[in-house]
Formats: structure tokens, C-alpha cells, sequence
């Protein structure tokens, strides 16, 4: 067999494999096909035969680890609470009784992802709801498009924050980090940044009243007394089923695992109740669930094998070298040089693309750095919802544009992040500047 190591250093060889993957990317192969394959390959070259067990032993590790059996049931039941419209109730809660304010319809709306986000954990189903519903409604009352567009964009980031974020979750399997501490963590900075968007909305409206005129007092009056309360009760409905979740597993009556098959029974049998579960539905919400499912569980396990690699190489302590010695940095320079590697990988890849290449080796530095690994994992979902939204291949700006209605083009979805973006930079120098935005929670309650 011949050994790679006898020709090249190990930091050759690290670059090799991340341009060999890079090649790959570039010729459109699934990003767990990439990492694996070159996992796969660059372990049997440099170690042989014995090489060719890492990606059976990454397979056994990921059978292994229990807390996998949160992500379809949570992403069960976002995608329930999506396609049995119990989700659109809220909004239509937030269309009545927000609507009379300059903006009420976009403050709603962010509102309403901050809701949807808490109920799935991943940004789709916030943007499936926002571009579907909110986006036509706002459009047709005459709301800027461009603030709309972004509006809804920054406000379905949120998804990877929120309790019971999949991200946090796989963040915590890689690092090894307690889940509940990283869900406790996002709460704190996911809030405040709902609260700046809110202020942008409002401070926008307020200049221009043009941006997001109210809704006519015609339309308000032609909705009964009645019909207000029964859309009060319909709307708290998916309150209730996040409760449900959340709040049981924070105050420590579940345990995580547990929290996630109360969450798809709750949505389930609120379906049930309402009347909206039937043979479609649920043939929809199995396929997307296992289909999501799946395709993390591809994505762990490759990354498991190619950071098996990594580690075989000491590629950690390379890295560390190369920052502390080679580039002289201090330890707040190390860090600001890993966020701003992850918003360069987010212009081409998604979040768990970006986690699983990239974190096995930054989490040992940033722990050997003495930096708080759970505050490090809010900064990196901070950066992943930035790099969302940045070209040329921002993951949102191109969801939206494929959920956009007629007339909203790229031009009006690029143009739109902006704003958002800034907002969303100035967020995570707030959270790197006072960490307790973060920390706050899971050191007082946990």
C-alpha cells in the first residue's frame, strides 16, 4: 500500500483532502457523498487496510448515539403542524389582532417565525410559512416588498436558534455538549434578535408609513368580537403544543429523547382534534420526515469518518500552530478568523454541511483557547444565519425565490438582505461582547 505520509507533511495532506472534497462539491455530488468518499478513500491510502474500517466504526458510532432519535420526531413535528395548517392558524391570529398597527402584518410575521421556529427547529418551515402565507397578504395591503422579502428571510433563521433547534442538536452530538445547555443558550440571543428586527420594522414604518400601511378600519370592522376570540383560541393552540415540548424538558419533567415523542403525540392529536389528519397528510408529513431524517443522518455519518481522518492526522494541532504561531493571532483573533471562515463556507454550503466539515476541528481549539464551547455554539448558528442570507449562494435567497409569488425577483431578494445582514453582524458582536446574552439562561436554570 502505498503511504502518502512518506511524501507530504500532514498539513499537505489536510489541505489535499479538503480541495479533493471542494472538487467534488463543485461537480454537484450530495455533500455526504463528497465528505465520505474522500474520508473513505483518504483513510485506506494513508493507513491501509486498516484505514477501511473508520467509516464502518463512524456508521456504528452514529447507531450509537441516542439523542439521534430526537431529530425525526422533531422534525415530525414541525412538518405536521406545517401541513395540517395548525401553524397558519397563529398567523391569521397575528393578522387580526396586529394589524391595525403601522407594520402590524411584518411585526406579526416575526412573531410568528420566533412561534413556527419553536415548534420545528430548522429555518424551511418558517420560510414555507412566511413566503406561502404571510408574504401574499402583505404584498396585497401594499407592504414594501424588499422589507417584506427580508423581513421574512432574517425571521426564519430564527429556526436554528430556537428550541428545539435540529442545529444546536448536532452541534451538541459533534461537541459533546449538553443539549439542553445549547437550547437554553439560543433562547436569550434568538429573542433579541427578533426584537431588533421588530425595531427595524417599526423605525422603517414610522419614517415612511408607506413601508407597512395598517390594515383599513373597513376590514377591521367587518370582523366580529366573536371571531377575534375564536382566532385568540386557535392561535394559542400552537403555543401550547410548544409548552408542551420546551417547557417540559427545560423544567426537567422529560428528558430530551422524551420531549421529542411528546412533541409529535401533542401534534398528532391536536390534527386529530381539529379534524385536518387524513391519508394525504400524514403520507406527506412520513415522507418529508424521513426524507429530512435521512439525509442528516448521511451528513454525520461522513463527517464522522473525514474527521476520524482528521484526527489520525493531528490536524487540530496543526491548525492551532498555524493561528497562534504562524499568524501570531491572540485567542480573540483565532475566533474572529473561525466566524469569518463560516461565512465564507456559508456562500456555497448549509449549516450542517459547514458543522461537520469545519467543527471538529475548531471545537478542541476554541475548548484549549478557554473559551465556553456552548457560547461558541450560539456564534456559530449566529454566523450560519448570516451566511443564510449572503450571495452568491445563500441558502435563503434562493428558498425564497422558489416560494416568492410573481413579481418579487432575485434582484428584489438580494437588495432585501441588507439591512438584514447588518442587523444580524451586529447581533453577534453584541453576543462576542457580552456573553451573557447567551449564557444567562443555562447558568441560572440549568
Amino acid at each position: 500500500m502505498f503511504d502518502l505520509t512518506f511524501t507530504l507533511s500532514h498539513e499537505s495532506i489536510a489541505l489535499l483532502l479538503f480541495a479533493s472534497m471542494g472538487m467534488l462539491m463543485l461537480t454537484g455530488q450530495r455533500v455526504f457523498a463528497a465528505i465520505g468518499f474522500v474520508g473513505a478513500v483518504a483513510a485506506v491510502f494513508l493507513w491501509g487496510t486498516g484505514g477501511s474500517q473508520m467509516a464502518f466504526n463512524a456508521s456504528i458510532t452514529l447507531m450509537k448515539w441516542f439523542p439521534m432519535i430526537t431529530l425525526p420526531l422533531f422534525i415530525y413535528m414541525g412538518y405536521m403542524l406545517s401541513e395540517t395548517g395548525i401553524a397558519n392558524d397563529l398567523y391569521r391570529m397575528f393578522h387580526v389582532w396586529m394589524g391595525p398597527l403601522p407594520g402590524g402584518l411584518a411585526i406579526g410575521t416575526v412573531v410568528l417565525m420566533v412561534a413556527i421556529s419553536a415548534m420545528n427547529g430548522l429555518s424551511v418551515a418558517g420560510m414555507a410559512i412566511g413566503a406561502t402565507i404571510a408574504m401574499p397578504e402583505m404584498l396585497k395591503r401594499g407592504y414594501d416588498k424588499r422589507m417584506v422579502t427580508g423581513v421574512i428571510q432574517a425571521g426564519s433563521s430564527l429556526g436554528i436558534m430556537m428550541p428545539p433547534s435540529v442545529v444546536l442538536v448536532l452541534y451538541g452530538m459533534i461537541a459533546r455538549q449538553p443539549v439542553s445547555n445549547l437550547w437554553m443558550a439560543g433562547i436569550g440571543p434568538a429573542l433579541m434578535f427578533a426584537v431588533m428586527l421588530i425595531g427595524y420594522i417599526v423605525i422603517r414604518c414610522k419614517l415612511n408609513p408607506k413601508m407597512g400601511p395598517a390594515l383599513p378600519k373597513e376590514e377591521l370592522a367587518a370582523i366580529s368580537p366573536k371571531e377575534k376570540r375564536r382566532l385568540l383560541w386557535a392561535g394559542l393552540l400552537p403555543l401550547a403544543i410548544i409548552f408542551s415540548v420546551t417547557g417540559a424538558f427545560m423544567t426537567g419533567i422529560t428528558s430530551l429523547v422524551e420531549s421529542s415523542a411528546v412533541g409529535a403525540l401533542v401534534a398528532t392529536l391536536a390534527a386529530l382534534v381539529k379534524r385536518r389528519l387524513n391519508a394525504r397528510v400524514m403520507r406527506v408529513v412520513l415522507v418529508q420526515t424521513l426524507s429530512v431524517s435521512c439525509m442528516f443522518m448521511w451528513v454525520i455519518m461522513a463527517a464522522l469518518c473525514f474527521s476520524s481522518v482528521f484526527d489520525g492526522l493531528g490536524a487540530v494541532h496543526a491548525i492551532k500552530k498555524l493561528f497562534l504561531e504562524g499568524w501570531h493571532l491572540s485567542p480573540w483573533g483565532v475566533l474572529i478568523v473561525m466566524q469569518l471562515s463560516y461565512l465564507l463556507m456559508g456562500m456555497f454550503l448549509d449549516d450542517t454541511a459547514m458543522l461537520v466539515i469545519v467543527a471538529p476541528l475548531y471545537i478542541p481549539l476554541v475548548k484549549s483557547l478557554g473559551f465556553d464551547p456552548i457560547w461558541y455554539g450560539v456564534l456559530y448558528t449566529i454566523t450560519c444565519q448570516i451566511a443564510y442570507m449572503t450571495p452568491p449562494f445563500g441558502y435563503n435567497l434562493f428558498l425564497m425565490k422558489a416560494m416568492a409569488p410573481k413579481g418579487v425577483s432575485l434582484a428584489d431578494i438580494y437588495s432585501s438582505i441588507v439591512p438584514m445582514v447588518i442587523i444580524m453582524v451586529v447581533g453577534l458582536i453584541l453576543v462576542m461582547l457580552f456573553p451573557d446574552i447567551a449564557m444567562y439562561l443555562p447558568r441560572t436554570f440549568l
